[in-house]
Protein backbone atom coordinates (compact mmCIF):
# COMPACT_ATOMS: atom_id res chain seq x y z
CA UNK A 1 0.00 0.00 0.00
CA UNK A 2 2.53 2.29 1.19
CA UNK A 3 4.38 2.10 -2.25
CA UNK A 4 0.94 2.48 -4.43
CA UNK A 5 0.64 5.73 -2.61
CA UNK A 6 4.20 6.94 -3.39
CA UNK A 7 3.43 6.03 -6.91
CA UNK A 8 -0.18 7.86 -6.68
CA UNK A 9 1.56 11.47 -5.09
CA UNK A 10 4.39 10.94 -8.03
CA UNK A 11 1.50 10.76 -10.72
CA UNK A 12 -0.13 13.56 -9.31
CA UNK A 13 2.77 16.29 -8.52
CA UNK A 14 4.08 14.94 -12.06
CA UNK A 15 0.43 16.13 -13.55
CA UNK A 16 0.97 19.61 -11.57
CA UNK A 17 4.20 20.54 -12.55
CA UNK A 18 3.47 19.41 -16.29
CA UNK A 19 0.07 22.04 -15.98
CA UNK A 20 2.03 24.32 -14.62
CA UNK A 21 2.61 27.57 -16.65
CA UNK A 22 5.39 30.38 -16.66
CA UNK A 23 3.72 33.38 -16.91
CA UNK A 24 4.57 36.72 -18.06
CA UNK A 25 3.07 40.44 -17.67
CA UNK A 26 4.76 43.09 -19.95
CA UNK A 27 3.49 47.24 -19.65
CA UNK A 28 4.51 50.38 -21.33
CA UNK A 29 3.87 53.32 -19.10
CA UNK A 30 7.70 55.03 -20.00
CA UNK A 31 6.94 54.30 -23.84
CA UNK A 32 7.91 57.72 -24.57
CA UNK A 33 11.45 57.02 -23.31
CA UNK A 34 11.29 53.02 -25.27
CA UNK A 35 11.06 51.50 -21.87
CA UNK A 36 8.80 48.24 -21.24
CA UNK A 37 8.39 46.56 -17.40
CA UNK A 38 8.10 42.70 -17.04
CA UNK A 39 7.49 40.83 -14.67
CA UNK A 40 7.64 36.80 -14.99
CA UNK A 41 6.54 34.13 -12.54
CA UNK A 42 7.69 30.65 -12.52
CA UNK A 43 5.70 28.28 -10.15
CA UNK A 44 6.62 24.36 -9.05
CA UNK A 45 10.01 24.65 -9.60
CA UNK A 46 12.10 21.64 -9.43
CA UNK A 47 15.78 22.95 -8.90
CA UNK A 48 17.04 24.51 -6.03
CA UNK A 49 18.59 27.67 -8.17
CA UNK A 50 16.41 28.77 -11.11
CA UNK A 51 19.14 29.69 -13.91
CA UNK A 52 17.45 32.17 -16.06
CA UNK A 53 18.48 33.30 -19.92
CA UNK A 54 18.05 36.22 -22.46
CA UNK A 55 18.44 34.49 -25.77
CA UNK A 56 21.29 35.36 -27.96
CA UNK A 57 19.61 34.07 -31.25
CA UNK A 58 16.16 34.90 -33.00
CA UNK A 59 14.20 32.28 -35.09
CA UNK A 60 14.56 32.87 -38.96
CA UNK A 61 17.83 34.76 -37.96
CA UNK A 62 21.82 32.79 -38.26
CA UNK A 63 24.07 35.57 -36.11
CA UNK A 64 23.97 36.45 -32.50
CA UNK A 65 22.27 38.88 -31.19
CA UNK A 66 23.37 39.91 -27.59
CA UNK A 67 19.40 40.78 -25.93
CA UNK A 68 20.62 40.85 -22.49
CA UNK A 69 22.32 44.26 -22.46
CA UNK A 70 19.21 45.97 -23.07
CA UNK A 71 17.99 44.25 -19.72
CA UNK A 72 18.36 45.91 -16.52
CA UNK A 73 16.78 46.65 -12.73
CA UNK A 74 16.54 43.07 -12.21
CA UNK A 75 15.04 41.70 -8.93
CA UNK A 76 14.20 38.17 -8.19
CA UNK A 77 11.11 37.58 -5.50
CA UNK A 78 10.28 34.32 -3.89
CA UNK A 79 6.17 33.59 -3.22
CA UNK A 80 5.87 35.45 -0.55
CA UNK A 81 7.63 38.95 -1.78
CA UNK A 82 11.22 37.85 -0.08
CA UNK A 83 13.65 39.14 -2.42
CA UNK A 84 16.41 36.79 -3.42
CA UNK A 85 19.87 36.39 -4.67
CA UNK A 86 20.76 37.04 -7.74
CA UNK A 87 24.37 35.91 -9.26
CA UNK A 88 25.86 36.31 -12.59
CA UNK A 89 27.46 33.01 -14.14
CA UNK A 90 27.63 35.09 -17.82
CA UNK A 91 26.45 38.02 -19.70
CA UNK A 92 23.36 35.93 -20.84
CA UNK A 93 22.48 34.39 -17.57
CA UNK A 94 21.17 35.00 -13.87
CA UNK A 95 20.95 31.87 -11.39
CA UNK A 96 18.27 32.68 -8.50
CA UNK A 97 18.79 31.12 -5.60
CA UNK A 98 16.88 30.61 -2.22
CA UNK A 99 13.44 30.14 -3.52
CA UNK A 100 10.12 28.40 -2.35
CA UNK A 101 9.32 26.85 -5.11
CA UNK A 102 8.62 30.03 -6.70
CA UNK A 103 10.40 33.22 -8.29
CA UNK A 104 8.96 36.44 -9.23
CA UNK A 105 11.53 38.59 -11.69
CA UNK A 106 10.75 42.10 -12.43
CA UNK A 107 12.69 44.04 -15.00
CA UNK A 108 13.18 46.84 -17.30
CA UNK A 109 13.94 46.78 -20.81
CA UNK A 110 14.76 48.88 -23.53
CA UNK A 111 13.73 48.56 -26.88
CA UNK A 112 13.81 50.89 -29.86
CA UNK A 113 15.11 48.69 -32.67
CA UNK A 114 11.39 48.18 -34.92
CA UNK A 115 12.48 45.30 -37.64
CA UNK A 116 12.06 41.70 -37.43
CA UNK A 117 14.44 40.90 -34.59
CA UNK A 118 14.79 43.50 -31.87
CA UNK A 119 11.87 45.23 -30.26
CA UNK A 120 10.48 48.69 -30.06
CA UNK A 121 8.79 50.39 -27.42
CA UNK A 122 7.55 54.28 -28.15
CA UNK A 123 4.40 55.98 -28.17
CA UNK A 124 3.47 55.13 -31.45
CA UNK A 125 3.57 51.00 -30.67
CA UNK A 126 5.26 48.40 -28.15
CA UNK A 127 6.51 46.13 -31.26
CA UNK A 128 7.93 42.99 -29.81
CA UNK A 129 10.51 40.18 -30.83
CA UNK A 130 9.77 37.60 -27.74
CA UNK A 131 13.22 36.47 -27.90
CA UNK A 132 14.73 40.58 -27.37
CA UNK A 133 11.45 40.51 -24.44
CA UNK A 134 11.20 38.18 -22.18
CA UNK A 135 13.67 36.41 -20.13
CA UNK A 136 13.12 32.59 -20.07
CA UNK A 137 13.77 29.26 -18.15
CA UNK A 138 15.60 26.56 -19.97
CA UNK A 139 14.80 23.95 -17.50
CA UNK A 140 11.60 24.52 -18.63
CA UNK A 141 10.90 25.08 -22.16
CA UNK A 142 8.20 22.25 -22.46
CA UNK A 143 5.99 24.25 -20.13
CA UNK A 144 2.94 26.46 -21.50
CA UNK A 145 2.88 30.08 -21.19
CA UNK A 146 0.61 33.04 -20.72
CA UNK A 147 1.56 36.25 -21.20
CA UNK A 148 -0.72 39.31 -20.56
CA UNK A 149 0.11 42.46 -22.40
CA UNK A 150 -0.90 45.96 -20.53
CA UNK A 151 -1.77 48.37 -23.35
CA UNK A 152 -2.03 51.87 -23.58
CA UNK A 153 -5.67 52.29 -23.91
CA UNK A 154 -4.66 56.05 -24.26
CA UNK A 155 -3.26 55.26 -27.14
CA UNK A 156 -6.11 52.97 -28.54
CA UNK A 157 -3.70 49.86 -28.69
CA UNK A 158 -4.90 46.14 -29.91
CA UNK A 159 -2.35 43.22 -29.73
CA UNK A 160 -1.65 41.52 -32.55
CA UNK A 161 0.12 38.19 -33.06
CA UNK A 162 -0.33 34.30 -33.96
CA UNK A 163 -0.45 33.70 -30.26
CA UNK A 164 -4.06 31.99 -29.27
CA UNK A 165 -6.13 34.21 -27.22
CA UNK A 166 -6.65 32.78 -23.77
CA UNK A 167 -8.99 36.26 -22.51
CA UNK A 168 -8.77 39.78 -22.43
CA UNK A 169 -4.97 40.53 -23.59
CA UNK A 170 -3.86 37.44 -21.84
CA UNK A 171 -1.78 35.05 -24.85
CA UNK A 172 -1.02 31.26 -24.68
CA UNK A 173 1.38 29.50 -25.95
CA UNK A 174 2.01 25.54 -25.59
CA UNK A 175 5.53 25.62 -25.49
CA UNK A 176 9.03 28.03 -25.10
CA UNK A 177 9.63 27.50 -28.72
CA UNK A 178 6.28 28.68 -30.16
CA UNK A 179 6.55 31.94 -27.83
CA UNK A 180 9.94 32.94 -29.24
CA UNK A 181 8.82 32.51 -32.47
CA UNK A 182 5.01 34.61 -32.06
CA UNK A 183 6.35 38.34 -32.66
CA UNK A 184 4.06 40.77 -31.41
CA UNK A 185 2.45 44.18 -32.60
CA UNK A 186 0.58 46.05 -30.13
CA UNK A 187 -0.68 49.48 -31.73
CA UNK A 188 -3.34 51.36 -33.64
CA UNK A 189 -3.37 49.15 -36.37
CA UNK A 190 -5.70 48.37 -39.04
CA UNK A 191 -6.67 44.85 -40.05
CA UNK A 192 -7.92 43.22 -43.44
CA UNK A 193 -8.64 39.40 -43.68
CA UNK A 194 -9.70 37.12 -46.20
CA UNK A 195 -10.68 33.14 -46.24
CA UNK A 196 -9.26 30.89 -48.13
CA UNK A 197 -10.79 27.58 -49.10
CA UNK A 198 -8.22 24.90 -49.03
CA UNK A 199 -8.95 20.95 -48.97
CA UNK A 200 -12.09 21.11 -47.77
CA UNK A 201 -11.31 23.64 -44.54
CA UNK A 202 -11.12 27.22 -43.99
CA UNK A 203 -7.91 29.32 -43.11
CA UNK A 204 -7.92 32.85 -42.63
CA UNK A 205 -5.03 35.60 -43.72
CA UNK A 206 -5.02 38.59 -41.70
CA UNK A 207 -3.08 41.54 -42.66
CA UNK A 208 -2.45 43.77 -39.99
CA UNK A 209 -0.99 46.95 -41.36
CA UNK A 210 0.41 49.74 -38.16
CA UNK A 211 1.52 53.18 -40.56
CA UNK A 212 0.25 56.83 -40.70
CA UNK A 213 -1.95 56.37 -44.59
CA UNK A 214 -5.62 55.87 -45.38
CA UNK A 215 -7.72 53.16 -45.25
CA UNK A 216 -8.08 53.27 -49.23
CA UNK A 217 -4.48 52.61 -49.70
CA UNK A 218 -4.59 49.45 -47.22
CA UNK A 219 -7.47 48.32 -48.93
CA UNK A 220 -5.57 48.48 -52.65
CA UNK A 221 -2.49 47.35 -50.81
CA UNK A 222 -4.42 44.08 -49.64
CA UNK A 223 -5.91 43.19 -52.63
CA UNK A 224 -2.07 42.90 -54.21
CA UNK A 225 -1.46 40.82 -51.08
CA UNK A 226 -4.48 38.47 -51.91
CA UNK A 227 -3.31 37.60 -55.23
CA UNK A 228 0.15 37.02 -53.66
CA UNK A 229 -1.09 34.43 -51.47
CA UNK A 230 -3.01 32.53 -53.91
CA UNK A 231 -0.45 32.71 -56.20
CA UNK A 232 2.25 31.05 -53.65
CA UNK A 233 -0.82 28.78 -52.96
CA UNK A 234 -0.78 27.43 -56.66
CA UNK A 235 2.51 26.56 -56.07
CA UNK A 236 2.26 24.39 -53.77
CA UNK A 237 -1.31 22.92 -54.17
CA UNK A 238 -2.32 24.16 -50.90
CA UNK A 239 -1.42 26.24 -47.58
CA UNK A 240 0.08 24.71 -44.75
CA UNK A 241 -2.13 23.68 -41.84
CA UNK A 242 -1.57 26.87 -39.87
CA UNK A 243 -2.28 26.77 -36.22
CA UNK A 244 -5.18 28.24 -35.01
CA UNK A 245 -6.93 28.42 -38.37
CA UNK A 246 -5.01 31.82 -39.39
CA UNK A 247 -1.69 33.20 -40.86
CA UNK A 248 -0.97 36.88 -40.13
CA UNK A 249 0.88 39.55 -41.09
CA UNK A 250 2.20 42.23 -38.55
CA UNK A 251 3.10 45.21 -40.93
CA UNK A 252 4.64 48.56 -39.56
CA UNK A 253 5.36 51.25 -42.33
CA UNK A 254 5.93 54.06 -40.14
CA UNK A 255 9.17 56.36 -39.69
CA UNK A 256 10.53 55.28 -37.05
CA UNK A 257 10.89 51.23 -37.87
CA UNK A 258 13.64 49.76 -39.48
CA UNK A 259 13.21 48.15 -42.58
CA UNK A 260 12.95 44.64 -42.57
CA UNK A 261 10.98 41.31 -42.95
CA UNK A 262 11.41 38.13 -40.50
CA UNK A 263 9.20 34.54 -41.15
CA UNK A 264 7.63 32.79 -38.46
CA UNK A 265 5.53 29.83 -37.97
CA UNK A 266 2.22 31.16 -38.55
CA UNK A 267 2.81 34.76 -39.21
CA UNK A 268 5.92 37.35 -40.47
CA UNK A 269 7.00 40.80 -39.28
CA UNK A 270 6.93 43.55 -42.52
CA UNK A 271 8.54 46.47 -41.45
CA UNK A 272 9.76 49.34 -43.34
CA UNK A 273 10.38 53.53 -43.69
CA UNK A 274 8.47 53.63 -46.98
CA UNK A 275 4.93 54.72 -46.94
CA UNK A 276 1.85 52.94 -48.90
CA UNK A 277 1.50 56.72 -50.51
CA UNK A 278 5.39 57.57 -50.78
CA UNK A 279 6.55 54.32 -52.90
CA UNK A 280 5.89 51.77 -50.69
CA UNK A 281 2.94 50.07 -52.72
CA UNK A 282 5.58 47.50 -54.80
CA UNK A 283 8.73 47.45 -52.83
CA UNK A 284 7.06 47.01 -49.98
CA UNK A 285 4.99 43.54 -51.87
CA UNK A 286 8.34 42.23 -52.20
CA UNK A 287 9.18 41.57 -48.44
CA UNK A 288 4.84 40.14 -48.21
CA UNK A 289 6.03 37.98 -51.62
CA UNK A 290 9.18 36.62 -50.39
CA UNK A 291 8.14 36.28 -46.02
CA UNK A 292 4.94 34.24 -47.10
CA UNK A 293 6.86 31.68 -49.16
CA UNK A 294 8.66 30.89 -45.98
CA UNK A 295 5.31 29.61 -44.89
CA UNK A 296 6.44 26.68 -46.37
CA UNK A 297 9.86 26.40 -47.43
CA UNK A 298 12.06 26.94 -44.11
CA UNK A 299 9.07 26.71 -41.75
CA UNK A 300 8.15 23.68 -42.45
CA UNK A 301 10.30 22.51 -45.37
CA UNK A 302 12.94 22.94 -42.90
CA UNK A 303 17.08 21.70 -42.98
CA UNK A 304 17.73 20.06 -40.30
CA UNK A 305 20.38 21.79 -39.72
CA UNK A 306 18.04 24.39 -38.33
CA UNK A 307 16.52 22.10 -35.32
CA UNK A 308 16.34 21.95 -32.93
CA UNK A 309 16.58 25.78 -32.81
CA UNK A 310 19.56 26.99 -30.50
CA UNK A 311 18.72 30.49 -28.78
CA UNK A 312 22.28 29.84 -26.74
CA UNK A 313 24.30 29.73 -29.91
CA UNK A 314 24.41 30.34 -33.81
CA UNK A 315 22.51 28.51 -35.87
CA UNK A 316 24.26 27.19 -39.07
CA UNK A 317 22.79 25.68 -42.13
CA UNK A 318 24.72 24.61 -45.54
CA UNK A 319 20.90 24.53 -47.33
CA UNK A 320 20.31 28.29 -47.08
CA UNK A 321 20.81 28.46 -50.75
CA UNK A 322 17.72 26.54 -51.05
CA UNK A 323 15.73 27.93 -48.10
CA UNK A 324 16.39 31.64 -48.57
CA UNK A 325 17.84 31.46 -52.19
CA UNK A 326 14.99 29.97 -53.69
CA UNK A 327 12.49 31.72 -51.70
CA UNK A 328 14.53 34.43 -53.33
CA UNK A 329 13.73 33.27 -56.72
CA UNK A 330 9.64 32.85 -56.33
CA UNK A 331 9.60 36.42 -54.41
CA UNK A 332 9.77 38.35 -57.98
CA UNK A 333 8.36 35.56 -60.21
CA UNK A 334 5.09 35.04 -57.70
CA UNK A 335 4.68 39.50 -58.00
CA UNK A 336 5.04 38.74 -62.31
CA UNK A 337 2.26 35.87 -61.71
CA UNK A 338 0.12 37.81 -59.61
CA UNK A 339 0.39 40.89 -62.42
CA UNK A 340 2.44 43.43 -59.36
CA UNK A 341 4.91 43.21 -61.98
CA UNK A 342 4.93 43.31 -65.22
CA UNK A 343 7.04 40.41 -67.73
CA UNK A 344 9.41 43.22 -69.17
CA UNK A 345 10.22 44.60 -65.57
CA UNK A 346 10.58 40.99 -64.18
CA UNK A 347 13.31 39.78 -66.79
CA UNK A 348 14.91 43.06 -67.02
CA UNK A 349 15.65 42.80 -62.82
CA UNK A 350 17.11 39.13 -63.05
CA UNK A 351 20.07 40.93 -64.31
CA UNK A 352 20.67 42.23 -61.43
CA UNK A 353 21.81 39.04 -59.64
CA UNK A 354 23.05 37.06 -62.42
CA UNK A 355 25.96 40.05 -62.31
CA UNK A 356 26.02 39.97 -59.00
CA UNK A 357 26.95 36.55 -58.88
CA UNK A 358 28.52 35.57 -62.04
CA UNK A 359 31.04 38.51 -61.89
CA UNK A 360 31.52 37.56 -58.13
CA UNK A 361 35.20 36.43 -57.35
CA UNK A 362 33.26 35.18 -53.78
CA UNK A 363 32.73 31.73 -56.42
CA UNK A 364 36.41 30.76 -56.34
CA UNK A 365 37.09 30.73 -52.74
CA UNK A 366 32.84 29.08 -51.64
CA UNK A 367 30.01 26.81 -53.23
CA UNK A 368 26.94 27.75 -52.46
CA UNK A 369 26.87 25.42 -48.95
CA UNK A 370 29.55 27.26 -47.90
CA UNK A 371 28.26 30.48 -48.75
CA UNK A 372 25.14 29.73 -46.43
CA UNK A 373 27.84 28.42 -43.82
CA UNK A 374 28.71 32.56 -43.85
CA UNK A 375 25.15 33.47 -42.57
CA UNK A 376 26.19 33.52 -38.97
CA UNK A 377 28.78 36.64 -39.46
CA UNK A 378 26.71 38.22 -42.08
CA UNK A 379 22.99 38.03 -41.04
CA UNK A 380 22.47 41.24 -39.16
CA UNK A 381 25.78 40.37 -37.74
CA UNK A 382 28.10 43.17 -36.60
CA UNK A 383 31.72 43.65 -36.49
CA UNK A 384 34.43 46.71 -35.67
CA UNK A 385 37.19 44.94 -38.55
CA UNK A 386 37.36 45.39 -41.61
CA UNK A 387 36.39 42.39 -44.23
CA UNK A 388 36.86 40.93 -47.53
CA UNK A 389 33.00 40.54 -48.24
CA UNK A 390 33.84 41.77 -52.31
CA UNK A 391 35.91 39.30 -52.85
CA UNK A 392 34.96 36.42 -50.84
CA UNK A 393 30.89 36.35 -50.22
CA UNK A 394 28.18 36.40 -52.24
CA UNK A 395 24.57 36.45 -50.70
CA UNK A 396 23.35 32.97 -50.39
CA UNK A 397 20.09 34.97 -51.34
CA UNK A 398 21.25 35.45 -54.43
CA UNK A 399 23.48 32.64 -55.49
CA UNK A 400 20.50 30.41 -54.46
CA UNK A 401 18.23 32.90 -56.42
CA UNK A 402 19.91 32.79 -59.69
CA UNK A 403 20.24 28.40 -59.07
CA UNK A 404 16.77 28.06 -58.68
CA UNK A 405 16.32 30.36 -62.05
CA UNK A 406 18.44 27.66 -63.71
CA UNK A 407 16.90 24.76 -61.96
CA UNK A 408 13.58 26.13 -62.98
CA UNK A 409 14.28 26.76 -66.74
CA UNK A 410 16.73 23.65 -66.83
CA UNK A 411 13.49 21.48 -66.01
CA UNK A 412 11.32 22.84 -68.36
CA UNK A 413 13.30 21.97 -71.04
CA UNK A 414 13.44 18.47 -70.10
CA UNK A 415 10.37 16.10 -71.50
CA UNK A 416 7.50 15.35 -69.18
CA UNK A 417 6.58 18.80 -68.68
CA UNK A 418 8.67 19.41 -65.62
CA UNK A 419 9.40 22.60 -63.75
CA UNK A 420 10.49 24.19 -60.36
CA UNK A 421 6.86 24.10 -59.02
CA UNK A 422 6.35 20.65 -59.10
CA UNK A 423 9.82 19.94 -57.70
CA UNK A 424 8.65 21.97 -54.66
CA UNK A 425 5.45 20.50 -54.24
CA UNK A 426 7.26 17.32 -54.00
CA UNK A 427 9.79 18.67 -51.34
CA UNK A 428 6.78 20.08 -49.56
CA UNK A 429 4.76 16.48 -49.69
CA UNK A 430 8.20 14.49 -48.96
CA UNK A 431 9.32 16.68 -45.96
CA UNK A 432 6.85 19.80 -45.29
CA UNK A 433 3.81 18.81 -44.44
CA UNK A 434 5.01 15.60 -42.53
CA UNK A 435 7.46 18.01 -41.09
CA UNK A 436 10.43 16.04 -41.36
CA UNK A 437 13.95 17.90 -41.67
CA UNK A 438 15.56 17.35 -44.89
CA UNK A 439 19.35 17.24 -45.77
CA UNK A 440 21.25 18.48 -48.58
CA UNK A 441 21.46 15.07 -50.14
CA UNK A 442 17.93 14.51 -49.08
CA UNK A 443 17.20 17.34 -52.39
CA UNK A 444 19.51 16.09 -54.55
CA UNK A 445 17.90 12.43 -53.58
CA UNK A 446 14.62 14.40 -54.42
CA UNK A 447 15.26 15.72 -57.36
CA UNK A 448 16.68 12.70 -58.92
CA UNK A 449 12.90 10.95 -58.19
CA UNK A 450 11.69 14.08 -59.94
CA UNK A 451 14.07 14.06 -63.03
CA UNK A 452 16.14 12.09 -63.04
CA UNK A 453 19.47 10.50 -60.91
CA UNK A 454 21.70 11.76 -64.12
CA UNK A 455 19.80 15.51 -64.18
CA UNK A 456 20.27 15.41 -60.61
CA UNK A 457 23.49 14.13 -59.85
CA UNK A 458 24.97 16.66 -63.03
CA UNK A 459 23.03 19.26 -60.89
CA UNK A 460 24.48 18.98 -57.80
CA UNK A 461 27.92 18.26 -58.88
CA UNK A 462 28.49 21.60 -61.05
CA UNK A 463 26.29 23.94 -58.99
CA UNK A 464 25.86 22.76 -55.65
CA UNK A 465 28.89 21.07 -54.58
CA UNK A 466 30.69 23.14 -56.88
CA UNK A 467 30.86 26.48 -58.01
CA UNK A 468 30.36 26.63 -61.77
CA UNK A 469 27.55 28.36 -63.70
CA UNK A 470 24.65 27.38 -65.81
CA UNK A 471 24.58 27.92 -69.02
CA UNK A 472 21.93 30.83 -68.71
CA UNK A 473 22.56 31.95 -72.60
CA UNK A 474 21.26 29.01 -74.05
CA UNK A 475 18.42 28.75 -70.73
CA UNK A 476 17.11 32.02 -71.98
CA UNK A 477 16.84 31.60 -75.23
CA UNK A 478 14.17 28.29 -74.45
CA UNK A 479 11.95 31.13 -73.06
CA UNK A 480 12.39 34.02 -75.65
CA UNK A 481 14.61 36.16 -73.03
CA UNK A 482 18.19 37.56 -74.47
CA UNK A 483 21.14 37.53 -72.12
CA UNK A 484 24.36 39.36 -73.35
CA UNK A 485 26.77 41.51 -72.67
CA UNK A 486 25.73 44.95 -74.33
CA UNK A 487 28.47 46.88 -72.26
CA UNK A 488 31.83 45.86 -73.42
CA UNK A 489 32.65 48.77 -74.86
CA UNK A 490 32.19 50.68 -71.88
CA UNK A 491 35.02 51.14 -68.93
CA UNK A 492 35.28 49.34 -65.71
CA UNK A 493 37.25 50.34 -62.67
CA UNK A 494 35.82 46.91 -60.83
CA UNK A 495 35.40 49.15 -57.53
CA UNK A 496 32.88 52.00 -56.39
CA UNK A 497 33.53 55.07 -56.21
CA UNK A 498 31.38 57.88 -54.27
CA UNK A 499 30.60 61.07 -55.49
CA UNK A 500 33.73 62.90 -54.74
CA UNK A 501 35.64 59.95 -56.63
CA UNK A 502 36.58 58.16 -53.28
CA UNK A 503 37.14 54.43 -53.28
CA UNK A 504 34.26 52.67 -50.96
CA UNK A 505 34.43 49.24 -51.56
CA UNK A 506 37.45 46.88 -51.76
CA UNK A 507 38.22 46.26 -55.82
CA UNK A 508 37.25 42.75 -57.38
CA UNK A 509 40.35 40.60 -57.37
CA UNK A 510 41.82 40.71 -61.06
CA UNK A 511 39.94 43.86 -61.58
CA UNK A 512 41.40 47.08 -63.08
CA UNK A 513 41.44 48.97 -59.80
CA UNK A 514 43.01 45.58 -57.54
CA UNK A 515 45.97 45.30 -60.17
CA UNK A 516 46.64 49.03 -60.37
CA UNK A 517 47.37 48.63 -56.11
CA UNK A 518 43.96 50.55 -55.10
CA UNK A 519 42.62 50.26 -51.91
CA UNK A 520 39.31 50.46 -50.07
CA UNK A 521 39.47 54.46 -49.00
CA UNK A 522 42.08 55.78 -51.59
CA UNK A 523 41.10 59.07 -53.05
CA UNK A 524 41.60 59.97 -56.54
CA UNK A 525 43.28 63.33 -57.35
CA UNK A 526 43.82 63.06 -61.31
CA UNK A 527 43.10 60.38 -64.23
CA UNK A 528 45.00 60.58 -67.04
CA UNK A 529 46.40 64.07 -66.29
CA UNK A 530 43.28 65.27 -65.84
CA UNK A 531 42.51 67.23 -62.53
CA UNK A 532 39.52 65.75 -60.40
CA UNK A 533 37.39 69.09 -59.45
CA UNK A 534 33.74 68.69 -57.13
CA UNK A 535 32.04 69.65 -59.92
CA UNK A 536 32.76 66.62 -61.87
CA UNK A 537 30.50 63.62 -61.37
CA UNK A 538 32.46 59.96 -60.82
CA UNK A 539 29.85 58.13 -63.25
CA UNK A 540 30.07 60.91 -66.35
CA UNK A 541 33.93 61.15 -65.75
CA UNK A 542 34.49 57.59 -66.33
CA UNK A 543 32.64 57.61 -69.57
CA UNK A 544 35.51 59.20 -71.26
CA UNK A 545 37.56 56.05 -71.16
CA UNK A 546 37.49 53.01 -72.97
CA UNK A 547 38.91 49.33 -71.94
CA UNK A 548 41.88 48.45 -72.51
CA UNK A 549 42.89 52.39 -72.14
CA UNK A 550 46.29 52.56 -69.90
CA UNK A 551 46.27 55.71 -67.85
CA UNK A 552 48.58 57.53 -64.68
CA UNK A 553 46.29 57.35 -61.77
CA UNK A 554 47.16 59.91 -58.83
CA UNK A 555 45.66 59.86 -55.61
CA UNK A 556 45.98 60.12 -52.09
CA UNK A 557 46.36 57.10 -48.97
CA UNK A 558 47.00 58.43 -45.78
CA UNK A 559 47.59 62.16 -46.46
CA UNK A 560 50.40 60.55 -48.98
CA UNK A 561 50.25 61.28 -52.77
CA UNK A 562 50.95 58.52 -54.65
CA UNK A 563 50.58 57.13 -58.27
CA UNK A 564 50.00 54.30 -60.15
CA UNK A 565 49.31 52.82 -63.69
CA UNK A 566 45.54 51.47 -64.37
CA UNK A 567 44.67 49.69 -67.18
CA UNK A 568 40.79 49.52 -67.41
CA UNK A 569 38.53 46.66 -68.02
CA UNK A 570 35.86 45.55 -70.26
CA UNK A 571 32.19 46.66 -68.24
CA UNK A 572 31.62 42.89 -67.66
CA UNK A 573 27.40 43.11 -67.08
CA UNK A 574 25.00 41.13 -68.33
CA UNK A 575 21.01 42.34 -69.76
CA UNK A 576 18.36 40.25 -70.04
CA UNK A 577 15.46 41.80 -72.32
CA UNK A 578 12.17 40.11 -72.87
CA UNK A 579 12.09 39.60 -76.76
CA UNK A 580 9.07 40.76 -78.24
CA UNK A 581 8.52 38.39 -81.52
CA UNK A 582 8.97 34.20 -80.52
CA UNK A 583 7.74 30.84 -81.77
CA UNK A 584 4.93 29.97 -80.67
CA UNK A 585 5.95 27.07 -78.92
CA UNK A 586 8.61 29.31 -77.12
CA UNK A 587 5.52 31.69 -76.00
CA UNK A 588 3.58 29.05 -74.74
CA UNK A 589 6.71 27.56 -72.41
CA UNK A 590 7.28 31.32 -71.35
CA UNK A 591 3.45 31.77 -70.41
CA UNK A 592 3.82 28.65 -68.31
CA UNK A 593 6.62 30.05 -66.56
CA UNK A 594 5.44 33.93 -65.93
CA UNK A 595 1.77 33.89 -65.78
CA UNK A 596 -0.96 33.45 -63.09
CA UNK A 597 -1.87 29.74 -62.11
Amino acid sequence: MKNLISIFLLLVATTVVSQTKNTYTISFENAVHHEAEITAEFKNLEHKVLALRMSRTSPGRYALHEFAKNVYALKAFDSKGKELIVTRPNPYQWNISGHDGTVQVRYTLYANRGGGTYSQVDETHAHLNIPATFIYAPAYDKRPINVTFNVRKDLGWKVATQLKNASGNTYYAPDLHYFMDSPTEISNHAVRSFQVADAGKEQIIRFVLHHNGTDAELDDYFEGVKKVVLQQKAVYGELPNFDYGAYTFLACYIPNASGDGMEHRNSTILTSTRSLANGGMQPNMGTVSHEFFHAWNVERIRPKSLEPFDYTETNMSGELWFAEGFTSYYTNLILCRAGLLSQEDYIKRLAGGLNYVWNSPGRDFFNPIEMSYQAPFVDAARSVDPVNRENTFISYYTYGSVLGLALDLSLRNLEGDKNLDAFMRLVWQTYGKPEIPYTIRDLQDALSGYAGAEFSDDFFKKYIFDSQMPDYKKLFESVGVTFEQAKLVEASLGVRLNADFKLVSNPHKGSAAYKAGLENGDQLISVHDMAITPEMKSTNFLTQFKPNQTVTVVFKRFNEQKETQLTFDANPSYTTTLQEKVKKRIEKKRGAWLEAK
